[in-house]
């Protein structure tokens, strides 16, 4: 592998203070740099790193050789982490979207993943590809109703007119 002097996972620093370390075995601090250092492993073509950091009941569903494909056919462009939320629990979940060019076309990935922590260790647990936002719920206020600014008067007199 060609050493890179800038980290793929779009951090700003270099790779071997950020993804390096934990691709190379060192357990992640956080499941946002697992999520980092994973997008980097497939940048990279380091596909034993994404089969370690797999949680143990869906460690037999990698398919290393379509992996393998993927990340040999893809140009990665870049990997913007949305939200990244931990628990107290030792359970994460972080949203990403990756960017890449493959068979002349940008594409992206958006991910809503969710990340476990064992003995130390964050482990990749499960994805939601193209996630979708809870729908939001919206209150009809009648003409008739008060104003939900508090003033008191009607919502046709106030902030309706």
């Amino acid at each position: 592998m060609v050493p890179l002097t800038q980290c793929p996972c779009g951090s700003g620093h270099a790779f071997e203070d950020c993804c390096g370390p934990i691709i190379a075995g060192t357990p992640a601090p956080t499941a946002e740099a697992l999520m980092r250092s994973r997008y980097t492993a497939y940048a990279r073509g380091d596909l034993d790193h994404l089969e370690r950091t797999h949680a143990p009941e869906i460690r037999d569903d990698f398919n290393r050789a379509e992996a393998e494909r993927v990340a040999g056919e893809a140009d990665w462009q870049g990997l913007d982490v949305l939200n990244a939320e931990e628990a107290e629990d030792g359970t994460a979940t972080v949203e990403f979207r990756i960017r890449f060019r493959r068979d002349g076309q940008d594409l992206a990935h958006h991910e809503r993943a969710s990340f476990r922590c064992e003995d130390g260790r964050w482990l990749y647990v499960q994805g939601e590809v193209n996630p979708k936002s809870p729908p939001r719920h919206v209150v009809k206020i009648g003409r008739n109703d008060p104003c939900p600014c508090g003033s008191g008067k009607k919502h046709k007199k106030c902030c309706g007119a």
